[in-house]
């Protein structure tokens, strides 16, 4: 049984996917079990191809979003896929909720923990995650919180790349080589039915993000050749024995 596990913790049912498909693919292929768990389907906010048919309703389109979310989890190599079904555009999360995610966080234990950037004047949802992701990180590392659990140790939160960047205070500490993986993260990008204008633009993300990855690999990842990269910025410091 693996014992390196990851939780990636989305907004929206397609967030996961266009933002870092390529490293769940990637660390699955190396052994890890990666949890995904989705805070809502994005049923209100991110789903007008399907609002725009007739007759269209709230639980046809969560059905929708819930099945291109197993969809491309299955695609990617998920080991376990969580839609916690908290609604969106606003979304309203409660003690429980928190309660909730730190249980996952403590029965996952995860090496390392990805969300959405800190700021996003375009997506409150977005923020709202990555402040729960935090506040949960914090309380499921606490003594206090039932005890007799296992605590939560202190894995690194990566905060995956957003849909514009430079409007969002995000700046790229960590490149991942996702080439390998490439045909894994396009097939979940196209089983985002709903979301079909955005398949070329996160193409081009990974495509751009290659060219950084090979910028800055000379030393480190020894100066390969890269066609496909996803960026994260990191929030706690590393420790290390060697640089």
């Amino acid at each position: 049984m693996s014992n390196k596990t990851a939780l990636i913790v989305s907004a929206h049912a397609a967030d996961f996917v266009w933002r870092c498909g390529g490293a769940i693919a990637l660390h699955a292929e190396l052994g890890y079990d990666v949890t995904v768990v989705c805070l809502s389907f994005g049923e209100r906010g991110e789903s007008a191809k399907l609002w725009k048919q007739p007759g269209m309703t709230l639980d046809v389109v969560k059905a929708n979003r819930r099945e291109e979310a197993e969809n491309a989890a299955a695609a990617l190599g998920v080991h376990e896929l969580i839609c916690m079904d908290l609604g969106d555009y606003p979304m309203d999360i409660t003690r429980d909720d928190r309660f909730a995610l730190v249980e996952i966080m403590r029965k996952v234990q995860p090496s390392f923990i990805m969300s959405h950037s800190k700021w996003d004047p375009y997506n409150s949802d977005h923020m709202q995650t990555t402040q729960l992701v935090l506040e949960c990180r914090s309380t499921a590392q606490a003594w206090g919180h039932n005890p007799g659990e296992k605590v939560l140790g202190a894995p690194q939160v990566y905060l995956f790349e957003p849909h514009q960047s430079e409007q969002m205070e995000w700046k790229p500490d960590t490149f991942l080589d996702i080439t390998p993986v490439w045909d894994k993260k396009r097939a979940a990008i196209e089983c985002m039915q709903g979301q079909e204008h955005l398949w070329e633009f996160y193409t081009r993300v990974a495509q751009n993000r290659a060219n950084h990855f090979k910028r800055n690999s000379g030393g480190q990842s020894g100066g390969r050749d890269c066609r496909y990269a996803e960026g994260f910025q990191s929030i706690f410091p590393r420790t290390v024995d060697e640089l």
